[in-house]
């Protein structure tokens, strides 16, 4: 059976994890969100591209991985728009100079993205209803009202989409998780610029903090979830 992390997680190490009692599923709730995050041009870049081509764009892209996840967000967008269920964008806004601090240390090209790479691709771009949610920081949770949206909107879980997987994405499950929101991370709705990087966070996370699967797979168990709901 393949599995996303493939080529790069060896059959000792699930052995481990499953010996130790790890990588069970937590289940998707009758109240589940869908959070697209940071899927902007400065992520992906204007067009789809190799990686190399995108950083012509913007530093901060990752090029063709991302407009393929885009594809697959686009069909969990439509499920979520079709089933009435929230939709929340957190993004990173056009950085001033006084959020440059340690992240403008470690990543300084990131403070010099143009304004364009700001925006969200047309296909995903946000309904009169959705959550529009700058952030500042990695996890969606950190400095923002996400949390008080959630419980107000009823939600007990969450299906992270976007960029990236080790940074935005993993930090934002964790937090998720520790506030008990159930997570299911679809494995090819998130991004980032290195493969190995990427399924490796997809392993880690599956084992500790979320549910991994494909977006096919996501839609068919949200599908259950929600009738189980009604």
């Amino acid at each position: 059976m393949t599995t996303p992390w493939d080529g790069v997680i060896t059959a000792e190490d699930e052995r481990r994890y499953e010996k130790a009692g790890f990588g069970r599923p937590s289940g998707i709730g009758a109240r589940p969100a869908l959070l697209i995050i940071d899927v902007q041009y400065r992520t992906l870049g204007d067009t789809p591209k190799p990686f190399d081509e995108a950083l012509e764009d913007y530093t901060t892209a990752c090029g063709e991985v991302g407009w393929a996840a885009v594809d697959h967000i686009t069909d969990l967008l439509a499920f979520f728009r079709e089933n009435d269920l929230p939709v929340l964008y957190p993004h990173v806004a056009p950085k001033q100079s006084y959020d440059a601090g340690t992240l403008g240390a470690k990543v300084p090209s990131i403070m010099l993205v143009p304004e364009q790479g700001y925006r969200i691709p047309d296909v995903l771009a946000p309904g009169p209803n959705d959550v529009m949610l700058p952030k500042k920081h990695p996890s969606a949770f950190f400095g923002t009202p996400l949390t008080s949206y959630l419980i107000g909107l009823g939600v007990d879980t969450l299906v992270v989409t976007g960029c990236s997987t080790s940074g935005c994405v993993r930090s934002t499950v964790v937090d998720a998780f520790a506030y008990n929101f159930k997570a299911v991370v679809p494995y090819d709705a998130v991004y980032d610029r290195s493969e190995t990087v990427h399924k490796v966070n997809l392993f880690d996370m599956g084992q500790k903090y979320a549910d991994v699967m494909s977006t096919d797979d996501a839609i068919g168990a949200l599908g259950s979830a929600i009738g189980r709901g009604v």
